[in-house]
């Protein structure tokens, strides 16, 4: 047990803020593409599949890829260190993206900054269900998590102007310098917290990939909710990454405008989503800890409607007014999921547990979502022409009713699992009980 004394409120709300604003400019260094593709992809002469690849399936190899080590190192050594060397590393890497002249240049930027990304939430989770106890964990992380939605409209909305004047090579050299200034920040002035023993957590060794698997993989109610959230994460990424498109191809929006409205859309409604999500999983899940599964998988069944009439609306006000309906109940599941998965394990597996649910999610929704996208949309441009993009939308929105599915089917066998891992946790792949 750690003899570092317990910190106040007010530190404890400064670190959230801290590593809230390290989420921003992750999402922004992340997201700024999806703004720039058009400008990019009628520079290069590229295609919505190559689009695709380098907003998602690239990105997404390497980030979770990265991420299993990271997370495996976050659980026993310096969290607030690698934080910082990570935000250094992605945001140096969006800056050079600004002076790539090839695609392969451009991807390849790309891939430092899904290296540099993956150093950032498994170990900001692990540190900040350290500094909150679990009854506060849902709404600690979903603040932490709104970050997604603030970085988005920061993304969009500077993105978008700055390349309309001034041109993407530029965007990404304007947002990827201060992300430097905020590592230098987290660095100097949030102290790593204490570790503090799980009750029955075994003190002769440190679980690593393995057994933090096997852990989850023997908890049903895990098996179905993480496949949940990586096709909710197929529709918000391969939705959300080519919406701008859409609006630009469908409605004759410029890019400016384009990055105003998505700012307010996808960025707004982010925050609003994500911090709602876990704010009522916790105030409900303190009478039945199912609300959390419940909470993350209800939004999302109701965000698909809501996306299918954005896409087929004539109108384009009331086509971003049903836009904005579908991200406020899309991104509502990540900070549910993260922090019922965090009660499920021992504390030294808390970030190894971030990293294999990231896993699950960036591949099958980050990695795959836009490909997918991206390919549907260029196999019916043939027939379809500039509207075969918003067709290629609706076919991967439909994703989410199965999502929605596994959510409230995980649900189940919540009660049972937390009550088996609250009496001791076991790591039967290296013989201890």
């Amino acid at each position: 047990m750690s003899t570092q004394s317990p910190p106040t409120a007010s530190y404890r709300r400064y670190v959230l803020a801290v590593l809230t604003v390290v989420y921003v400019f992750n999402f922004i260094d992340r997201q700024i593409l999806v703004i720039l593709q058009e400008s990019i992809k009628a520079e290069m002469g590229l295609s919505d599949a190559q689009i695709g690849m380098l907003s998602g399936f690239v990105f997404a190899i390497f980030y979770v890829s990265i991420g299993i080590p990271i997370a495996r190192w976050a659980d026993v050594g310096n969290r607030r260190n690698i934080i910082a060397m990570a935000i250094t590393v992605w945001s140096g890497m969006t800056a050079l993206a600004g002076f790539a002249q090839n695609y392969t240049q451009l991807l390849l930027a790309r891939i430092g900054v899904g290296v540099g990304e993956a150093g950032c939430s498994p170990p900001a989770h692990s540190m900040i269900s350290d500094y909150y106890p679990a009854e506060q964990r849902g709404t600690a992380i979903s603040i932490y998590s709104a970050g997604i939605g603030v970085g988005i409209a920061f993304g969009f909305l500077f993105g978008g102007w700055i390349n309309e004047f001034f041109g993407w090579r530029v965007a990404f050299l304007l947002v990827g310098v201060p992300g430097i200034l905020i590592g230098i920040l987290l660095y100097l002035t949030v102290r790593e917290p204490a570790r503090e023993i799980t009750v029955g957590q075994p003190p002769d060794g440190q679980p690593g990939f393995a057994d933090t698997l096997y852990t989850l993989w023997s908890l049903r109610s895990f098996r179905y909710y993480s496949l949940g959230m990586g096709l909710m994460a197929f529709v918000a990424y391969g939705v959300g990454n080519f919406l701008p498109s859409f609006l630009i191809r469908s409605h004759g929006f410029s890019s400016g405008e384009t990055g105003t409205i998505m700012a307010f859309v996808a960025g707004l409604g982010n925050s609003i989503s994500v911090f709602l999500g876990g704010y009522f999983a916790d105030r409900l899940g303190r009478r039945d800890k199912r609300w959390y599964l419940w909470v993350a998988g209800i939004p999302g069944l109701l965000a698909v409607p809501f996306l299918l009439a954005c896409l087929y609306v004539d109108d384009p006000r009331l086509s971003v007014a049903w836009m904005f309906a579908h991200v406020l109940m899309i991104s509502a599941s990540l900070g549910p999921v993260i922090a019922i998965s965090h009660s499920l394990v021992p504390q030294n597996m808390r970030a190894m547990t971030s990293a294999i649910l990231f896993l699950v999610l960036n591949l099958v929704g980050l990695g795959a979502g836009p490909v997918a996208v991206g390919l549907i949309s260029d196999a019916l441009t043939s027939s379809l022409g500039q509207e075969a993009l918003r067709y290629a939308l609706a076919i991967a929105s439909l994703t989410g009713v199965i999502a929605a599915g596994l959510f409230l089917f995980s649900s189940r066998y919540l009660r049972a699992d937390l009550a088996r891992e609250q009496m001791v946790f076991r790591y039967p792949r290296r013989g201890r009980t």
